[in-house]
């Protein structure tokens, strides 16, 4: 592998163990109630809470990361708009074996990419990306998302201390 892809792919790889432990460190300061607290303050009833945020990570990483070279990113059986549901089966067992399943599928599959792998094009939504650009494209997104779980878990942490 030629080193500048050896270096982008490391540093990806580092950053996406920054975003996660920052996120598993955020999910260690809530307990069950506050991971299924879902904010309504001002009337907005598109708040996503902490499960919510999970869920749909896990979800994105499984189908973003599944046959990444040779599907669409997009899977058909994913059905992201569930990702953002309280379903009454969920609990916070199940959503994090998600998460973790798709933490797994990421890194196992950067770690598999190639120097060829690089000069591909990926499909995301019937839509053509460089290799690059969908590993950026993810990493963007789950950061926002991540970012989203360290706020709420420190806003929900300082209001059960406040209570």
């Amino acid at each position: 592998m030629s080193s500048a892809w050896m270096e982008f792919k490391a540093e990806v790889i580092a950053q996406y163990q920054e975003q996660k432990a920052m996120a598993e460190a955020a999910l260690g300061r809530v307990d069950d109630e506050a991971f299924f607290t879902q904010l309504k303050e001002g009337g907005d009833d598109h708040t996503n809470s902490i499960a919510i945020l999970v869920k749909h990570i896990g979800g994105n990483f499984i189908s973003r990361w599944t046959d990444f070279l040779t599907s669409d990113g997009e899977k058909a059986d994913r059905q992201r708009p569930r990702e953002f549901v309280h379903e009454g089966g969920d609990t916070r067992q199940q959503i994090m074996a998600r998460w973790d399943a798709g933490w797994q599928r990421l890194f196992a599959t950067l770690e598999a990419l190639t120097d060829d792998d690089f000069a591909r094009t990926v499909y995301i939504r019937g839509e053509a990306h460089s290799v690059v650009k969908a590993i950026l494209r993810n990493l963007l997104h789950a950061t926002h998302h991540i970012g989203q779980i360290d706020l709420l878990a420190t806003a929900l942490h300082d209001r059960e201390g406040a209570a």
